[in-house]
């Protein structure tokens, strides 16, 4: 299993998919990496030289794309920033709540997890069956 910056990237797909599994590399930026490092997108990952990985990791480099654990700790801060503001989007996520827009009084499930029933609360004390 090849491995770029730090990433074990699946040897038997083509690098152009391959370096997907990068996170913050996507089909766009796959295609920018291989045509800067002139490399054929079609060739499989296994078969990459020693030659070929380090101009894959120059173009990432050289390219300036925030990847991985920098651009987790970007988006980590920037929701903590509307987290700090208490702006609107910011209370969404606090709450767990859709943030952009959509309807919540019927989907919205995957935001709010599992449906939790909401009954009515019986009086232990009250006797039974008794008017």
């Amino acid at each position: 299993m090849p491995r770029i910056l730090g990433i074990d990237i699946p040897a038997n797909k083509r690098i152009d998919i391959a370096l997907r599994y990068i996170y913050g590399i996507g089909p766009v930026n796959a295609q920018e990496v291989l045509a800067a490092a002139n490399i054929d997108p079609a060739i499989r990952a296994k078969d990459l030289t020693e030659a070929q990985m380090s101009q894959i990791v120059h173009a990432i480099q050289e390219g300036k794309y925030v990847i991985e654990g920098d651009l987790r700790r970007e988006i980590g801060m920037n929701l903590k920033r509307l987290q700090g503001i208490k702006c609107y989007r910011g209370i969404r996520h606090i709450r767990g709540l859709p943030v952009r827009g959509q309807r919540t009084k019927t989907n919205s499930r995957t935001r709010k997890g599992p449906r939790r029933t909401v009954g009515v609360q019986r009086n232990p004390n009250a006797k039974a069956g008794i008017h």
